[in-house]
């Protein structure tokens, strides 16, 4: 193997600082959703009032996702990493006092435009140390770090909502952030691997009009693959806790501990499908079979299971077949970015992979608001909660269905080649 092959010497420590700030980032989603049905009670809050506050996490996401994402082109990601690590512990701490549903939304709002960037940002770090063949298992595990972040936290924090209150779970999160900001400024690094140029030029500092990226098909069938997918970890991070103790009756240690359950499924599902889709990779088996195919074939198949949820007729089943069908599909979050990787120049990942994530995170703004309509109009919570999980299942089947036709990254390689030029007015970030 030559250097280009192989990781850089300190790839898996940084890896695993990555994945441990992706655990707090989703420890910080998560904690509205398990926190909820006590947060309704002492706010008075109604379900449209309580999905407007899922709602607000996303607001400015996707705007700071993408503005951050193109900084992070000219300036280290470690510095941007570490803003973003120290603006979610600092806006946890006014939750400890007494709150109004108005200063709630506020912290998230800062909260979702402070984690907006995270997910590309610490993609775009890390592919810093992996050559283009062996990135499928560390973007699979920094995307780990957000089922961990899940699985981990839910017990903690459950513990804590019920022992002390909402309020110190919130402030165990900002003390958990600090944390990782100080171990941050000892251990990170920025990496120095540079990409493969897309055309067949010398110069890897090479740049492709954004407007032929934008149109990608790869690109754009990948995310409108991933903004379904994503419509579910949006419910699954305000509604799913609540609809386990309004819905199916479950209590509030029992539905928090069960929350969970669907991100210990979708953790496996993550892990053996980037392992997959790398030993394919590395096989000379194509992008479009071992990344497109491989995880649009899933989420289609969530698609075709999440409708019976209701007709189950019991708990239990409702619950499996939710957890299944909401989360076979996760192997898209190690795809998505890999396919944007694949096809985009090397001083413009970082614009790119906050642009995609922006657009897939947007399901995050409109899935807990149009859930919450739902339920509110529904003739009961149950039947409200199991016709907002029809809809989600038809759109796991047409984003799947999308990508399955349209993902071609070796074709949409050779048709981008023939617009790139040398780097123009963009510098890369130094490393």
């Amino acid at each position: 193997m030559t250097a280009q092959d192989r990781p850089l010497k300190g790839a898996w420590k940084i890896t695993g600082l990555l994945f441990v700030f992706m655990l707090i980032n989703f420890a910080d989603k998560v904690v509205v959703g398990l926190a909820g049905p006590p947060i309704r009670k002492d706010l008075m809050l109604s379900d449209r009032e309580f999905g407007l506050i899922g709602s607000s996490f996303f607001f400015l996401f996707a705007i700071s996702a993408i503005a951050v994402g193109l900084i992070t082109n000219r300036v280290k990601a470690k510095h941007t990493l570490l803003v973003m690590a120290i603006i979610w512990a600092l806006v946890q701490f006014p939750m400890l006092g007494t709150i109004s549903l108005e200063v709630l939304i506020a912290c998230r709002v800062v909260l979702g435009a402070g984690e907006g960037p995270a997910a590309p940002v610490a993609t775009h770090a890390v592919y810093k140390w992996f050559p283009d063949s062996l990135r499928g298992l560390p973007t699979a595990i920094i995307a780990q770090g957000s089922a961990f972040g899940v699985i981990l936290a839910v017990p903690i924090l459950n513990w804590i909502i019920r022992t002390y209150s909402w309020h110190w779970a919130f402030g165990a999160l900002g003390i958990a952030g600090l944390v990782w900001a100080v171990l941050w400024v000892l251990f990170g690094k920025e990496g120095t691997l540079v990409d493969k140029p897309v055309s067949n030029a010398a110069d890897a500092n090479e740049r492709i009009p954004y407007r032929y990226l934008l149109t990608c098909p790869s690109i754009v069938a990948a995310c409108l693959a991933g903004f379904a997918s994503y419509w579910g970890l949006a419910l699954g991070l305000t509604w799913f806790t609540s609809y386990l103790v309004d819905g199916l009756g479950y209590s509030q240690k029992v539905g928090g501990n069960l929350t969970a359950i669907p991100w210990v499924f979708g953790a496996c599902v993550l892990l053996v499908g980037g392992a997959i889709s790398q030993r394919l990779k590395k096989n000379g088996v194509s992008s479009r079979l071992c990344r497109g195919v491989l995880a649009c074939s899933t989420v289609v198949l969530g698609g075709c299971v999440l409708p019976f949820v209701g007709s189950m007729p019991t708990p239990d089943l409702k619950l499996a077949f939710l957890v299944f069908g909401s989360a076979i599909g996760s192997t898209i979050y190690v795809v998505l970015p890999m396919i944007v990787s694949e096809l985009t120049p090397h001083a413009q990942r970082a614009g790119m992979l906050a642009i995609t994530t922006s657009f897939v995170t947007f399901a995050g703004v409109l899935a807990p608001l149009i859930m919450g309509s739902i339920i509110q109009n529904a003739a009961n919570p149950v039947a409200g909660y199991e016709e907002g999980y029809v809809i989600f299942g038809f759109l796991l089947l047409a984003g799947g269905v999308i990508g399955l036709l349209f993902i071609r990254p070796e074709a949409d390689r050779k048709r981008l080649a023939q617009y790139a030029s040398p780097l123009a007015g963009i510098q890369p970030a130094r490393a």
